[in-house]
């Protein structure tokens, strides 16, 4: 069926504001086919089922809303940390901010120089996964990334890697608009670590596929905030091996628009997928995660658990959905998503869904909205403690699920303190 014409349109002039990437051999195979998909799918609007609750047209407009910078005085995100940092600009590599990309147990390279290779190993992960994640949902900002991707990371893992690994994007311009794509490869008993840290740009395209080997980890944090007025799309494809582990948290803290998307594929026995996310929102707050889980294999796990926390008007979205294929017996799945709304202005938007076609699994789901605990208030000012302050330390037992997630304990402390602050400074 063809395209609206105003769909079309519009596609055609956001393709055309992009400038092109190039590359060759395998990267142009996969950047075209990418490029057909764009076309055959349009770009979103609110007419399309899975954008009903959110407003894609500046996400899809040609020229990026301008965004001011952040201004404030945040310690840096996990600087404590020993890590290798791998830093963008507005969507550039900075090679003077970033380390040297040596790292024992993995290779790292940049998708710029990688694409001018007539073979890599990235063309058996490079949009084959978003390909994949476009069914039954069509993805297209997903594909659009594949098919116009500036720059991103190749992480090729082969061992046990000692230090995280933090991706972190900077915002120097008002009006930029960053697309990054990133490939990650784990072999067989492989495990890697990936920090995400800061705003990236006035509007951000961002995808990341994630392929785990049999007996694989990985695990991943990410931290959106600072800058408020940025606007946010990201995707993340993974496709899990026997015995691997897959683990994803995200904390976001301000943000005028931002959609996260996950989309993971359990296809070995005994898989394990976790993906989480706190988010706090105050005033012009748009936050949506989208979630797609399919089990396809035996005695697999996966666990969805999204908290947010609104107020003045700020609203919240959660789209999940877990799919249980004929002989996938034996599945684990769980799924939760709750707000918690500080006032009458605030909405929280749900959207969970089980489709199950196994006889023998355990799944449930559900989601829930609602006002701070009064009996947990009342007892807590009734022992001296402020209104104020134990509204906070309410907020952060609401959350505490989420985060608990975050496996690494020095992490989630940091997550932790991250919270803590944002919540004294809307207290001041």
């Amino acid at each position: 069926m063809s395209l609206p014409q105003a769909k079309q349109d519009a596609t055609e002039a956001r393709l055309v504001s992009i400038t092109g990437q190039g590359g060759s051999g395998w990267s142009k195979v996969a950047r075209d086919a990418a490029l057909e998909r764009v076309r055959s799918m349009g770009l979103p609007t609110r007419r399309d089922e899975y954008w009903k609750f959110t407003k894609p047209e500046t996400l899809v407009q040609v020229e990026a809303p301008e965004a001011a910078l952040f201004d404030g005085d945040d310690a840096i995100m996990f600087d404590s940390v020993d890590r290798l940092k791998i830093v963008f600009v507005d969507g550039q590599y900075d090679a003077d901010a970033s380390d040297d990309l040596a790292l024992e147990g993995v290779t790292i390279e940049r998708l710029s120089e990688a694409t001018q290779a007539d073979i890599h190993w990235a063309k058996d992960v490079y949009g084959v996964l978003e390909t994949n994640g476009q069914t039954p949902v069509e993805r297209p900002l997903a594909a659009l990334n594949t098919a116009m991707a500036s720059d991103g990371i190749l992480m090729h893992v082969t061992g046990r890697v000692r230090k995280p690994i933090n991706l972190i994007y900077n915002h120097k311009s008002t009006t930029s608009d960053a697309i990054l794509h990133h490939v990650i490869k784990l072999e067989r008993g492989a495990d890697l670590t990936v920090l995400e840290t800061g705003p990236a740009a006035a509007r951000f395209n961002k995808t990341m596929e994630v392929e785990i080997a049999d007996g694989a980890g990985f695990h991943h944090v990410r931290v959106q905030g600072r800058d408020h007025e940025r606007r946010a799309v990201t995707h993340m494809f993974a496709r899990l091996g026997a015995e691997s582990i897959f683990k994803s948290f995200t904390m976001t803290a301000n943000g005028v628009l931002t959609r996260n998307e996950c989309v993971i594929e359990l296809t070995g026995d005994d898989a394990i997928a976790h993906v989480a996310g706190a988010a706090m929102g105050d005033g012009d707050f748009h936050h949506d995660d989208t979630v797609f889980i399919t089990h396809d294999a035996e005695r697999c796990e996966s666990r969805q658990v999204f908290k947010k926390v609104l107020r003045n008007g700020a609203t919240g979205v959660f789209q999940g959905k877990i799919l249980v294929k004929a002989g996938a017996q034996k599945t684990d799945g769980y799924q939760i998503s709750q707000s918690l709304l500080l006032d009458e202005d605030s909405q929280f938007l749900a959207k969970p869904e089980l489709e199950i076609y196994a006889d023998d699994v355990v799944c449930s789901h559900g989601s829930t909205s609602g006002a701070i605990d009064e009996e947990g208030l009342f007892y807590l000012r009734a022992r001296g403690v402020p209104k104020p302050i134990a509204t906070d330390l309410l907020t952060l037992a609401f959350l505490a699920e989420a985060v608990e997630e975050v496996e690494d304990e020095g992490l989630r402390e940091e997550i932790n303190a991250q919270l803590v602050g944002w919540l004294e400074r809307r207290r001041g």
